[in-house]
């Protein structure tokens, strides 16, 4: 189970199964030949051989000159550094050369799959500027701790609604805490009274959210949050700053 997530998590980083199966055995075995390599992944010697090549291409492996041609894997941090680096360069060049689109209200999209859902509700709450609301159950605010440290720190203001207390994240001093009841597997967040996001997160493939700039939906739904609001603190529920 372990050694699939490996090769899973190499995928990441633009290698091919075949590719990353190769990638591992030179890891652990040290200096191989291509003869090598195929006896011991039982992966076809062409097949190897032109993985070998992909892995060098890629910067993933040496070929190590000699009597007979033998590859390294390149240490995993430089290789996935250097993947990172190179990232980084195509994104500045992306972000300069890209057209210019014009701006429109953002309908109703779904948003499918439980890491879609992550990566779209970090990239939101990154780029706030004035103020994030957000209900969800204590397991997803401390996966979104650092997240919102970070906004904290930029001076943005931050009302949590979850199912713990605030003394479990005392990191998050300076936000506005709410200690509603149980959350489940729930989600909302609304950025800026601009963008929102609603829906469930279990961790799976199937989960979905919704994800919308609707003005009008927005104001219902941030109404629905002040309603929440209101109710725990008459039912006594903490609100700490």
């Amino acid at each position: 189970m372990e050694e699939n997530v490996v090769l899973e998590k190499l995928g990441a980083f633009g290698l091919t199964r075949q590719e990353a199966n190769i990638y591992l055995c030179l890891f652990r075995q040290g200096e191989q030949t291509g003869y090598e390599v195929a006896k011991y992944t039982g992966i076809s010697r062409s097949n190897v051989y032109s993985g070998l090549s992909a892995l060098t291409d890629k910067g993933a492996a040496y070929l190590i000159e000699g009597n007979s041609s033998k590859y390294m894997a390149v240490p995993v941090e430089e290789f996935c550094e250097n993947k990172i680096r190179n990232l980084k360069e195509e994104k500045a060049y992306l972000m300069e050369h890209m057209p210019v689109t014009n701006k429109r209200e953002i309908g109703y999209i779904t948003i499918e799959g439980s890491q879609n859902i992550w990566d779209k509700m970090i990239c939101m709450i990154k780029e706030a500027e004035k103020r994030i609301y957000v209900s969800a159950s204590m397991k997803v605010i401390e996966k979104l701790k650092n997240e919102f440290c970070e906004i904290i720190s930029r001076g943005i203001k931050l009302v949590i609604i979850t199912d713990g207390e605030m003394k479990d994240l005392e990191e998050l001093k300076g936000s506005i805490w709410y200690n509603g009841s149980t959350r489940e597997n729930n989600i909302r967040l609304i950025i800026d009274s601009e963008y929102a996001l609603a829906g469930e997160l279990t961790g799976g493939k199937e989960d979905t959210c919704l994800y919308t700039g609707q003005k009008n939906f927005i104001t219902v739904f941030k109404e629905n949050l002040r309603n929440e609001m209101e109710l725990i603190q008459i039912q006594g529920g903490e609100m700490n700053e």
